[in-house]
């Protein structure tokens, strides 16, 4: 249990922090010790009420016309991988996909570190948008997700509103879906109910961070999670 615990209490930090990655740091710290199937939905249980509080709490910011179309992206994707994982190397297209999130992240990190506001192409952005559903749909990793959307926002709290609600309704429409496949368990809720108080402290913990931390410092620690995700997705599928 104090691998849970730690991996819990680490996610969530992020989360309160960044407004994204907890899937990545729960996955990273438990992949030694535990398989996917019984990760994903446990973080998925934990994960559904931090989006609902952040979402909530940066309401104001919420941009519809940023939700909406990545929402449908990512709805879309799910439904389309089923068809998708049959009939394709999976490893492959992560290794694929690894790539590109370390390609825009360090894009976005050159960006930042130029000082210059430039605006992005919007046949980039579409294409951004298009494969942050897939990815997020098919393997549940949101960091194109958060590409598509650093680059559409001016500021963290934009960011977290947007990502977040976009996680909301994503996880809406996945835990229909474990339920539908029997994924999610009474074993899984059961221990999600034991990690929930370390869930909320790493949370509030990130928040209380992010009101301390300079806005540009958290930005460039989104960048950064970005080019780790994408090298964490090649590693944990080459090795």
């Amino acid at each position: 249990m104090g691998y849970w615990i730690i991996a819990t209490l680490a996610a969530f930090y992020v989360k309160g922090l960044c407004g994204f990655a907890n899937t990545l740091v729960f996955t990273s710290i438990l992949s030694f010790t535990a398989a996917n199937i019984n990760i994903s939905p446990l973080e998925l249980v934990l994960g559904y009420p931090t989006n609902l509080i952040i979402s909530w709490k940066e309401r104001k910011a919420i941009d519809l016309k940023i939700v909406l179309p990545l929402a449908i992206m990512v709805i879309v994707g799910s439904f389309g991988g089923a068809l998708f994982l049959k009939n394709a190397d999976v490893t492959l297209v992560k290794i694929i996909f690894g790539v590109l999130v370390i390609i825009v992240g360090i894009e976005m990190l050159l960006r930042e570190l130029s000082h210059k506001k430039v605006g992005s192409s919007k046949i980039l952005l579409t294409i951004i948008g298009i494969l942050s559903g897939f990815l997020c749909g098919l393997f549940g990793v949101g960091a194109l997700l958060g590409a598509y959307i650093g680059r559409t926002t001016d500021d963290m709290k934009s960011f977290k509103a947007n990502i977040c609600t976009v996680f909301v309704i994503e996880n809406t429409f996945r835990v229909g879906l474990y339920l539908f496949y029997g994924i999610l368990t009474v074993a899984a809720l059961k221990r999600a109910l034991v990690l929930a108080p370390f869930m909320i402290i790493g949370l509030v913990a990130g928040m209380l961070s992010a009101g301390r931390i300079s806005e540009r410092v958290v930005k460039k620690i989104v960048i950064i999670l970005l080019i780790v995700s994408g090298v964490t997705l090649i590693l944990n599928n080459v090795l």
